[in-house]
């Protein structure tokens, strides 16, 4: 059983209601059972230039995997070489000086969801109908709300939303998060830039999903429209993904055991 056919794909990408340009870039490989999300900084066009090369270096490693290595490695990695190549633009040319982007990764493989993450966008799980963010902020603005100096409330409405903490492209090394979990057929993931979660309340974006689970086009669509109704200060850029069916596949040893014995 191949990824295109244990799982379902969508995406959209918007500049906003605000913004001139967008500098999100999102990448989807069917094949591999991958997908990415990179929301850039450092203003047009050094912002677009930095998500666009990571998501585009990120999607290459995802695909040519590496020998011996793990899903998680080959994730970490992606993100690691992501954050080389966009630091050494930076260090190339003197328009891109300042660039850099987030990314979210995630590698479906078997019956579970290998994770990459650097910045605030953010992935999400739908399960059961109850939405759960799996990703925690590399923000100000989350350090603020765990020291306990606001509250949630507060939060909502911070101007220190955008205030990162952990980015690619701004020094040689960068700390990837890494997480893995099982998945389960019907899960729905959702990777979003801050263009969305900014603008739309999770409990509004559960209700679309549970509503649109199964279409996820549309769903994707609805999304991005909710962020624009709402105001659209940035850009808002989701990829989704729903789980068909993965049933956890048996080592080569293990089906010839079984084989032998039956």
């Amino acid at each position: 059983m191949t990824a295109q056919s244990m799982l379902e794909f969508a995406g959209a990408t918007d500049a906003g209601m605000v913004r001139k340009f967008n500098e999100d870039s999102i990448a989807i490989d069917r094949e591999i059972g991958a997908m990415i999300l990179a929301d850039g900084m450092g203003g047009y066009l050094a912002g677009d230039v930095a998500s666009a090369m990571a998501a585009s270096v990120a999607a290459e490693v995802v695909k040519t995997g590496l020998a011996g290595a793990t899903p998680g490695q080959v994730a970490k990695e992606a993100a690691e070489k992501a954050n080389r190549a966009v630091l050494k633009m930076a260090q190339k040319n003197s328009q891109y000086q300042g660039m850099g982007t987030t990314l979210t990764l995630a590698l479906f493989h078997d019956d579970r969801i290998a994770v990459a993450h650097v910045g605030d966008s953010r992935l999400y799980r739908l399960r059961y109908d109850r939405l759960e963010q799996l990703t925690l902020d590399h923000s100000l603005l989350r350090d603020q709300v765990e020291a306990g100096v606001i509250d949630a409330e507060q939060a909502w409405g911070s101007h220190n939303r955008n205030l990162l903490t952990r980015a690619l492209g701004k020094k040689e090394a960068v700390e990837v998060d890494l997480r893995e979990d099982d998945v389960l057929p019907g899960d729905i993931y959702l990777l979003c830039s801050d263009g969305l979660n900014n603008m739309v309340e999770d409990a509004d974006i559960q209700l679309a999903l549970c509503e649109l689970k199964a279409n996820l086009p549309l769903a994707a669509r609805l999304l991005v429209q909710m962020a624009n109704d709402n105001g659209g200060h940035d850009n808002v850029s989701v990829v989704l993904a729903r789980v068909r069916a993965f049933p956890a596949r048996r080592g080569l040893f293990d089906r010839l055991f079984g084989w032998l014995r039956g």
